[in-house]
């Protein structure tokens, strides 16, 4: 599933970034890379952007930037 999909509170593992270019070298730039643990903290009110946690850190993405990471959810989450 991509990062869009997540729910507030929901946790999950990045398993790919899909997209290359600037775009993708930005986002793994902010530490979302393969292997990364993420746990969704909220949603503006529209639900675009989504806020995350990374690494001790609070991020937003923009959905159209959300679609491009694939994550699967954390057992037990």
């Amino acid at each position: 599933m991509n990062l869009r999909t997540l729910q507030s509170g929901q946790t999950g593992i990045i398993s790919a970034v899909k997209i290359g270019g600037p775009l993708g070298l930005r986002i793994r730039e902010m530490g979302l890379v393969p292997g990364t643990k993420i746990r969704i903290t909220g949603r503006a009110p529209l639900y675009d952007p989504v806020k995350l946690r990374i690494n001790g850190q609070t991020l937003t993405l923009r959905n159209n930037e959300a679609n491009f990471i694939e994550v699967r959810i954390e057992e037990g989450a």
